[in-house]
């Protein structure tokens, strides 16, 4: 390292090193990371197969029963439904007849203008969905089978995993 003491060469080099190990233990935790992931991915994608059976014990289809659940928390425009089912505004509008013709949705007009359709579930579309989100919170065998330290550690990972999904970029604070 022309130009430089002998000093602050070994500082350079120092820091190569260090910015070195730095990022063979980035790509370590990124590895760790999908090491973690995969089996996770495939015991969702296990209950996603399992998940039309789930909505026709309640005579809905999938999309349906996504629906339903999407609109428990409270009234949307049909809008709003169509970009939590990732789909057209225009799917939405047969999607909601079908569940308004089983007396589970209907619409209203909003407050704020008269254009918008509000989805609000009815009586029986909230008995449907309570029962659906019950059916849906129970644990498969695989998660059942687990003991009780290890579904405590799995709730409490999972957790602090959820609570980083409202941190920005997903990332810890």
């Amino acid at each position: 390292m022309k130009g430089m003491s002998r000093t602050q060469g070994d500082r350079v080099e120092a820091r190569a090193r260090k910015s070195g190990e730095a990022a063979e233990s980035l790509r370590a935790e990124e590895e760790l990371a999908r090491e973690a992931w995969a089996p996770l991915f495939e015991l969702i994608q296990e209950q996603m197969r399992q998940f039309p059976v789930l909505a026709a014990e309640f005579e809905l289809s999938p999309v349906q029963a996504h629906a339903l659940r999407m609109l428990g928390y409270e009234p949307q425009p049909m809008s709003a439904l169509a970009g939590h089912l990732s789909c057209d505004a225009s799917n939405v509008t047969g999607l909601v007849d079908r569940l308004e013709g089983r007396g589970l949705v209907e619409r209203r007009n909003a407050e704020h203008d008269r254009r918008v359709k509000l989805l609000c579930l009815t009586e029986a579309g909230q008995e449907v969905r309570r029962r659906l989100m019950e059916r849906m919170a129970e644990p498969p065998a695989a998660i059942s089978a687990l003991s009780s330290a290890e579904l405590r550690m799995l709730r409490d990972v999972m957790r602090r995993a959820v609570e980083k999904l409202g941190a920005p970029g997903g990332k810890p604070d």
